[in-house]
């Protein structure tokens, strides 16, 4: 069974579209490079408290930080990115500022927060901690690269 729209539903319909946050592709391209770039500065600082909270502050786990984050940048994060790119390159304008993610990709977030407070109240040792914040987080960053580069041609 259909649900047929009148004159009157048309109306009412054009009347909440208006408050849907519509925005330029330009937009949709900076929110994308800022989510990534300050998701992924957040989990560096936090990374880098735990490691200055770590008895003797060895280097050795923010290199192997930064190696391991620059591997699943280029082997995982990259593809996602430039998908994220090619997608709002083929929105039109006036496209709601919350279609700068895919729903799958909306739903992934909440389950990456969630597992970020689990490991926040978890007892792994805090060389662990520091050591995936630092990944994950230069991970993030260096794959924001692709959304900052497409915005700054526009």
């Amino acid at each position: 069974m259909g649900f047929l729209i009148g004159a009157g539903g048309v109306e009412m319909m054009k009347g909440i579209d208006r408050f849907k946050p519509a925005v330029r592709k330009n937009t949709l391209l900076l929110s994308s490079a800022c989510l990534w770039t300050v998701i992924g500065l957040l989990l560096l600082v936090k990374g880098g408290y735990r490691w200055y909270q770590l008895p003797d502050h060895p280097l050795l786990i923010i290199a192997l930080g930064i190696f391991f984050g620059s591997v699943k940048s280029l082997w995982l994060l990259d593809k996602t990115a430039r998908r994220g790119v090619e997608r709002i390159l083929n929105f039109a304008d006036g496209t709601c500022l919350g279609a700068v993610y895919s729903s799958k990709t909306w739903l992934l977030v909440l389950c990456m927060m969630g597992l970020g407070v689990i490991l926040r109240n978890s007892s792994f040792p805090v060389q662990l901690l520091c050591f995936l914040y630092l990944t994950i987080g230069w991970a993030l960053l260096f794959s924001s690269r692709f959304a900052w580069r497409e915005w700054l041609k526009r």
